[in-house]
């Protein structure tokens, strides 16, 4: 009778713990994004996540976490219990270059599981109001021209901004002096205000001063004109064939993290992406929707391991690193 008893409280207590595992989520979402608010990467994550909920059925916040180019932020995400409550948010920038700049003190892809290629965003070349150049061609004739390195803005070293400025650099042989910031919506501050000579930037973080007038864009980094700026030639148009880059971004959690939890997140972040509400406030903001097929978690694990093998040589060439 005694090993009756026992027997079905153990079997109990195993359909109990297997229901509590079953049962994800349970209580709120974190997803940490690795730069400063009102920055590109978090609008495009409340965004993301005021949707998500409804799918989970439990909030979904956002913390910011910032400093070191986004790999603090990476940092405490990745460190995080894997039980699919802390999820990191971040791009070409974080998921990418990071670990060519920093010594991270955790592996980019061994460390972490993806979860889901997000919206991407070709970048633009913006300046200052002050700079008399009013193309492409003449910006870059003016920076050549400056006895001092004209400033750049930049996230952080290895950021997006930073690769795409190398990468300008690397195109036209001009030379330029990096500035530093903690996200891109601070550093735009200062370019609105003079301060810093030009960026390249996400089209979303900057079409909207673009609009405004209170600085001025040459040229966005894509093969074809961005929907939301259809005003603004690519710089294959403008005189710089070849010089493409998209930062994309995506969601990942720590490795460990059970495959059915991934399978839950997934499945959040692509219903919101396919919300037409969503799709329309990501595309007003200049962002690209990745293609169907490329949505699974397998799809942003190959991805950013191909980005790796591209940008990783031409970052480490340059001799960037900051420890």
């Amino acid at each position: 009778m005694r090993r009756t008893i026992l027997a079905a409280l153990t079997a109990m207590l195993a359909f109990g713990g297997t229901a509590l595992a079953e049962k994800f989520p349970s209580r709120p979402i974190t997803i940490v994004v690795p730069f400063a608010a009102g920055g590109p990467s978090d609008v495009m994550a409340r965004i993301l996540a005021e949707r998500m909920k409804t799918t989970l059925g439990e909030t979904v916040l956002v913390e910011n976490v910032t400093g070191a180019g986004g790999s603090i932020g990476v940092g405490r995400a990745l460190r995080s219990p894997a039980d699919g409550y802390t999820v990191s948010f971040g791009h070409l920038g974080t998921h990418v270059a990071n670990g060519a700049v920093y010594k991270l003190g955790y592996d980019l892809v061994a460390d972490l599981e993806p979860v889901a290629l997000l919206p991407s965003n070709p970048m633009i070349l913006v300046s200052k109001n002050a700079i008399p150049a009013k193309s492409l061609k003449e910006l870059i004739e003016w920076i050549k021209a400056k006895p001092a390195p004209a400033t750049a803005v930049t996230a952080g070293a290895g950021s997006g901004s930073h690769i795409a400025g190398l990468y300008l650099e690397n195109i036209t042989g001009a030379k330029l002096q990096y500035v530093p910031y903690r996200g891109t919506g601070p550093a735009m501050n200062d370019l609105v205000a003079g301060q810093i000579d030009l960026m390249v930037d996400q089209l979303s973080n900057s079409i909207n001063q673009v609009r405004a007038g209170t600085i001025r864009g040459y040229a966005v980094t894509d093969t074809k004109r961005a929907a939301s700026a259809p005003d603004i030639p690519t710089t294959d148009e403008a005189g710089l064939p070849g010089f493409h880059m998209t930062l994309w971004s995506g969601l990942w959690v720590p490795k460990g993290t059970p495959k059915d939890i991934v399978t839950k997140l997934n499945a959040a972040a692509v219903d919101a992406l396919n919300d037409a509400a969503v799709r329309k406030q990501l595309e007003n903001l200049g962002l690209a929707m990745p293609p169907k097929e490329k949505l699974s978690p397998q799809a942003l694990g190959d991805w950013q391991k191909a980005e790796i093998a591209k940008w990783w040589p031409m970052i480490k060439a340059a001799n960037v690193k900051v420890d």
